[in-house]
C-alpha cells in the first residue's frame, strides 16, 4: 500500500482526492486539523507523519514554531516545495514513518491524520512507537482513523475518487465493515479503540481514544 501512495496516489493526483470531496468530507478534514491545533502551542516543534504534498502544514505553521513533514513520495514533496515556498516555517523530508531519522525526544508534537496508520501499509506497532520515540516528555502523539459513523460518507468519498480514475474500481463484494477494497489492489481499512489501547500497551505513555465530529477517532498519546 506504500507504494500506491507513493507512485500513483502522490503529487497532483493525491491533491485532487481532497479537491472532489464532497461537504461532509471537508467538513471532517477542517475537524481534524482544528483537532490538531487545539494540542499544539505557540512555537511547538511539530512532526507531521505522512505530509504528502504538504497539505495541512500551513495552517499548522500560523501556530506552531515549525513543522517537519516527511513523506515517501518523492513526487508530493516536489509539489509540497513549491506549495510552502513561502511559509518560512515549514520543512518537508522523504523518510519513512516507521524509520525516523530523528533523535529521542525532538518533537512536542507528532501527527499522523487522515487514517496514515491504515494508508503507510506499515506495522502500526512500530508506527507507534517510533513516534512515541520521538517526542518530548510532556508532548502529544496524536493519530486517527475514521469513525465508525462516518462510513457512508468515508464510501461515497472514495466511491468519487475512484470513477474519477485515482483508484481502481472499488470491489462492492469485499467491501464493509469499515474495509474498502478496490479491484487494483488497494485497500483501506480502519483502527478500533481496543486496537488504538493495544499499540500503545507497554509504552509508558498515557493514551485515551477520542471521536471527533463523528468522523475521526484520535489517539491521543501524551509522553510522561
Amino acid at each position: 500500500m506504500n507504494d500506491y501512495y507513493s507512485d500513483r496516489l502522490a503529487a497532483e493526483r493525491l491533491m485532487k482526492c481532497y479537491d472532489i470531496a464532497q461537504p461532509r468530507v471537508r467538513q471532517y478534514l477542517e475537524a481534524e486539523v482544528e483537532f490538531l491545533l487545539d494540542h499544539i502551542g505557540a512555537g511547538d516543534l511539530v512532526l507531521d507523519l505522512g505530509c504528502g504534498y504538504g497539505r495541512i502544514m500551513p495552517a499548522l505553521a500560523g501556530k506552531a514554531g515549525l513543522v517537519v513533514g516527511i513523506d515517501t513520495s518523492f513526487s508530493s514533496l516536489v509539489l509540497g516545495r513549491e506549495r510552502l515556498k513561502n511559509v518560512s516555517n515549514c520543512r518537508l523530508l522523504q523518510m519513512n514513518a516507521v524509520s525516523l531519522g530523528f533523535r529521542e525526544k525532538s518533537f512536542d508534537v507528532v501527527a499522523c491524520i487522515q487514517n496514515g496508520i491504515s494508508a503507510f501499509g506499515v506495522d502500526p506497532r512500530i508506527l507507534a512507537r517510533e513516534s512515541v520515540r520521538v517526542a518530548r516528555s510532556g508532548g502529544t502523539v496524536l493519530i486517527s482513523t475514521y469513525a465508525d459513523k462516518f462510513w457512508p460518507e468515508r464510501l461515497a468519498w472514495f466511491e468519487r475518487q475512484a470513477e474519477a480514475g485515482l483508484l481502481g474500481e472499488i470491489d462492492h463484494a469485499k467491501t464493509g465493515d469499515g474495509i474498502i477494497v478496490c479491484k487494483d489492489g488497494f485497500r483501506a481499512t480502519t483502527v478500533t479503540p481496543g486496537q488504538f489501547e493495544e499499540l500503545t500497551s507497554g509504552l509508558n505513555v498515557q493514551a485515551e481514544t477520542i471521536e471527533v465530529d463523528e468522523s475521526s477517532l484520535f489517539c491521543v498519546i501524551r509522553i510522561p
